[in-house]
């Protein structure tokens, strides 16, 4: 019998650690070798100190080319895809190049390809012409909506109204500064490298803001040998008066015809881009009073949040979809799981003043008593405190303290689901946009394969 192959997994944390555990020792698909830091604990992030991304991707080739790697991946926004990108190509891996990569993750180069290619998807943008901490200039236009040129999980994003607002958002301290620049100087150094005619990603743009209406939705899916799959969508559903998410929800409220509009933006501007071996995540706007679809961003890797929401719900496993891609095997040779739900969410938990303290860890009888009676549930907990805790509510506008996967047999079950959990921690389920539910007894297990269409 010969042995699994030898595969390059970075940065796998959270959603990751989970999928490549069960993947190499439950299935056996892959072997996996492991490199990266997790960027939100201590004392793994501060590797961060002294990190070079280039010089990590170097050593992985060398590390990769001596064990016999057959593939490499990551599903890491700020450092992983990238890596991975650069270490394919150094070991002739099937993987996206470097420049595709770069153009996807650069979000001012982006709106520029969207233009190009597609025009009625992309939202009007421009840079900001002052440097962190410098005073904004006036003649701005307002609202407008501020975000960096390259960041991960919507920090420093925000609705701007006023100069004066955008001059307080971009003030940065020592620490807030040392931090941003550690953070982007990795990439901006490949990027003068690879795609120079980006621009520098040391700074911020405005764009244009959408109405507070309007629905946010993922589309998931990769594409081989140039040719796009769609994985299928889901549903952003945010903190009511915030731009904080609150919870993702499988399967979509999204329609067949516009789940198709959104695939075939994303096939031109992929195309645009070269990005033509891996897979995508691409963010975008629906107002349903102008049937407008605008374009968020286009994030050149897997979700791998919404992985466990696609097994659940599709029988579709993208964690071992992402694996197969990386060895150059077609994705959709996998067998498809039975689903053993018909709807799913990620819930999310935030805390919001920054003048109380946020809930305290699950302890051991809590935890032990989520497991007993969700025991296909998910927990993961995001313990900050200090400076990482206040730099939370000043970059993000929250603390996200925790998160809970959960499925039923519908979207009701589902929710009752959630509000049994969340009382077990005494904390508010993560539906504050909808009426409130019963905390009534949960029903009898009654779950069968639900066939849902990707």
């Amino acid at each position: 019998m010969s042995s699994p192959p030898r595969v390059g997994w970075f940065f796998a944390y959270d959603w990751d650690a989970q999928a490549l555990q069960r993947l190499q020792f439950g299935s056996g698909m892959a072997q996996f070798d492991q490199a990266g830091f997790d960027l939100f604990s201590f004392p793994s992030n501060a590797a961060l100190v002294s990190f070079d991304l280039d010089r990590f991707a170097r050593r992985q080739a060398e590390r990769g080319r001596r064990l016999g790697w057959q593939g490499v991946l990551s599903h890491h926004e700020q450092f992983g895809a990238l890596a991975a990108a650069l270490v394919a190509e150094r070991l002739r891996l099937p993987g996206a190049t470097p420049e595709s990569v770069l153009a996807a993750q650069h979000k001012l180069h982006a709106r520029g390809v969207l233009q190009q290619v597609a025009p009625e998807a992309n939202l009007p943008c421009q840079p900001l012409p002052a440097a962190y901490g410098e005073d904004i200039p006036a003649g701005l236009p307002y609202p407008s909506y501020v975000k960096p040129v390259k960041a991960a999980f919507s920090v420093l994003a925000r609705r701007v109204d006023s100069r004066e607002e955008l001059q307080a958002h971009t003030r940065f301290g020592r620490r807030e500064l040392w931090v941003i620049r550690r953070l982007v100087e990795p990439f901006e150094r490949i990027c003068r490298q690879r795609l120079p005619q980006a621009g520098t990603a040391h700074c911020m743009l405005l764009e244009e803001p959408v109405p507070a209406h309007v629905a946010q939705y993922n589309l998931d899916g990769w594409v081989q040998e140039g040719r796009i799959h769609a994985l299928g969508v889901v549903d952003a559903i945010m903190y009511p008066g915030t731009q904080a998410f609150m919870r993702w929800d499988h399967p979509s409220r999204a329609g067949l015809a516009l789940q198709q509009r959104a695939l075939d933006v994303a096939r031109r501007f992929l195309g645009a881009i070269g990005y033509r071996h891996g897979f995508f995540n691409l963010e975008f706007f629906h107002d349903a009073a102008t049937d407008r679809l605008t374009v968020i961003e286009c994030n050149p890797r897997l979700a791998s949040q919404f992985a466990d929401l696609y097994l659940r719900v599709q029988g579709l496993d993208a964690h071992a979809m992402a694996v197969a891609l990386a060895l150059g095997r077609d994705p959709l040779a996998l067998p498809r799981a039975a689903p053993s739900a018909g709807a799913a969410a990620s819930l999310v938990y935030r805390h919001f003043d920054p003048a109380t303290l946020p809930p305290a860890e699950p302890g051991a009888p809590a935890r032990a008593a989520f497991e007993a009676r969700f025991p296909q549930g998910l927990l993961f907990t995001f313990p900050k405190q200090g400076h990482s805790l206040a730099r939370d509510y000043k970059w993000l506008g929250s603390h996200r303290y925790a998160i809970i996967h959960l499925d039923g047999r519908d979207r009701q079950q589902l929710r009752d689901r959630a509000e049994a959990a969340s009382a077990l921690f005494g904390w508010t389920a993560p539906y504050l946009d909808e009426p409130p539910a019963s905390l009534a007894p949960l029903p009898a297990e009654t779950r069968r394969p639900h066939e849902v269409m990707p």
